[in-house]
């Protein structure tokens, strides 16, 4: 299935394995860029859409990669609260220039820069969420614990 991957999508693929984690990426007919798209693809709940969202920290002008339930919307006041982070809005070009990845397709990992990942707490309530995978088409499944080990995130109440 690997080699009929988009190049976005094959980009997270790879990094995956070569990180030596076994998680399939998959492309799906319909989209899947906002959560309630990629839960109606998948047949799944809206809260275990993983979506990616990318800020800009206002002090550093480094990217952040904030990692919420499909069915949430993030609080950047309580994140602020919690972490320190200033964030402000990341435009398109922002994104894809710094993390590698249009808007709608952005992945948890595999990105242009390292990032500092905040997880949604949320996302723990189930046993297995989705992953956008470099492509509004592509997504993969995993657990919240492997989310976890895979992007060094930090799990903090992060929803309005």
């Amino acid at each position: 299935m690997e080699s009929k991957l988009s190049v976005s999508a094959k980009r997270v693929q790879d990094f995956l394995f070569a990180k030596g984690f076994s998680f399939e990426v998959k492309e799906l007919p319909g989209l899947t860029r906002t959560a309630q798209e990629a839960a109606d693809s998948i047949g799944c709940a809206v809260a275990q859409i993983a979506k990616s969202l990318v800020f800009s920290d206002k002090d550093t002008g480094l990217p952040i990669l904030v990692i919420a339930s499909g069915a949430n919307r993030v609080d950047l006041a309580k994140i602020e609260k919690t972490t320190g982070l200033k964030l402000g809005k990341a435009d398109g070009k922002y994104v894809k220039e710094r993390v590698g990845y249009a808007i709608g397709g952005v992945p948890p990992v595999g990105h242009n820069e390292s990032l500092e990942t905040i997880l949604d707490i949320d996302l723990k309530k189930y046993e297995v969420i989705w992953a956008a995978a470099g492509t509004p088409f592509a997504v993969f499944q995993l657990k919240p614990a492997e989310l976890e080990s895979l992007t060094n995130g930090r799990w903090i109440d992060l929803s309005e």
